[in-house]
């Protein structure tokens, strides 16, 4: 049986069971700083902070290692469009200092918007931007799924029984671990799991190809030309990472410092929906990964509890996103959202706010979390999610 060499050593990786009974804990209130956060991870104590766009009645927090000091609520990509981008600006006057977007949002359209906001080199100045590898493990799936196909179907049927092994020791699909944020997600780890099966035999012949290699280079050209930037402070590979396999390509590690020595990125980061838990402590266990923007919420948080410590502690920087996904939804399908997830929210969190205000509110009293992503839709929006920043509160856990 081949190994395959351009995987880091996955015993070296906790299992997510040793996780899945954790629990959530209220957050000390002294452990939060109202305006201005200081870090505890001793790694990332030892970088000068990085400020940009300081704001009188914005909160920030020092975003691990990478030193950035990020305003508490960031700029979520997904519905900002050339036509549409207004809001942007907007946050941008309140003190929100980190801009998100990705090629697959609205095929590129995205980050030609944010061009049109960040139209010089002051405003250049005053943000830290980010984009992502959006399709890549598409690269992998197909070439592990060509060799799939050439097999006989007894060696087929083994690849499929190992792979929902695989799925079933993670809990990947634990209710209560694994929320479903978007239309058809249920199906998105399906080819990566099958992939996953298939590392040790043939990983050799996939993990790490060019066209890999190729593809992250191409996506960061095509978003730098769109977005009418030299470079952009982080670089999420992969966009949507579904297992910690996908996060220890070595070959991903030399193409972002390809890129890096090329002054086109700074810092390498990963974004994920499924299994955060188990992609956000893999990403840190490589050393590599300096920023991981992972599904953290009310629902899931005693699953993801143990991994961000771990990752804290090495100096990543967190960034919680589908944080409001949890107790609201604009995708109708998936309306309406279970009433007991509201419930908790307004249990847990006091006050009067909206829930997905509180869903906010509670994720920010987390000190070793650095920010959550929220689509500022318009002003109003704009408006109640940054209400939120620099806020304490006593959460009620009995």
């Amino acid at each position: 049986m081949k190994k395959n060499k351009n995987a880091l050593d996955r015993r070296k990786f906790i299992s997510l069971a040793s996780m899945a009974t954790a629990g959530i804990s209220g957050v000390a209130l002294n452990e939060v700083q109202a305006k201005e956060y200081t870090t505890e991870s001793k790694i990332a104590a030892t970088v000068v902070p990085e400020w940009r766009n300081k704001v009188e009645g914005m909160a920030y927090r020092q975003l691990g290692r990478t030193g950035m000091m990020v305003s508490e609520v960031v700029n979520g990509g997904d519905p900002v469009r050339s036509n549409s981008f207004r809001q942007v600006e907007i946050a941008i006057e309140r003190g929100v200092n980190y801009l998100d977007m990705a090629p697959a949002y609205g095929n590129g359209d995205c980050e030609t918007a944010y061009s049109k906001v960040i139209d010089s080199s002051s405003k250049r100045s005053k943000v830290f931007m980010t984009t992502k590898v959006s399709g890549i493990q598409g690269v992998r799936d197909e070439k592990y799924q060509d060799i799939f196909k050439g097999l006989p179907s007894e060696k087929q049927q083994k690849i499929m029984n190992r792979a929902a092994e695989i799925r079933a020791e993670r809990y990947v699909d634990k209710p209560g671990y694994f929320l479903v944020y978007w239309p058809n997600q249920e199906t998105s780890m399906d080819k990566c799991f099958i992939s996953n099966a298939m590392v040790d035999d043939y990983g050799h012949l996939v993990d790490g190809s060019k066209e890999h290699q190729a593809k992250i280079k191409a996506s960061v050209e095509g978003s730098l030309t769109r977005a009418k930037t030299d470079h952009f402070d982080i670089l999420m590979c992969p966009h949507g990472g579904n297992s910690k396999e996908e996060v220890s390509i070595a070959e991903t590690f030399t193409t972002f410092q390809e890129l890096k020595k090329e002054g086109k990125v700074r810092f390498l980061g990963v974004s994920t929906h499924n299994d955060p838990a188990g992609v956000l402590e893999a990403a840190a266990e490589t050393g590599q990964y300096d920023v991981v923007m992972c599904a953290y919420n009310i629902v899931n948080g005693g699953y993801m509890e143990g991994a961000i410590r771990k990752a804290y502690d090495h100096g990543v920087g967190i960034i919680a996103m589908k944080v409001a996904m949890a107790v609201a939804t604009h995708h109708k399908s998936l309306q309406p959202i279970p009433g007991w997830r509201v419930d908790k929210v307004e249990r847990i969190v006091p006050g009067d706010l909206k829930a997905p205000l509180k869903a906010y509110l509670w994720a920010l009293q987390n000190p070793k979390i650095t920010a959550v992503i929220s689509n500022l839709w318009d002003e109003q929006f704009i408006s109640e999610n940054l209400s939120i920043v620099g806020k304490k509160v006593a959460l009620n856990y009995g």
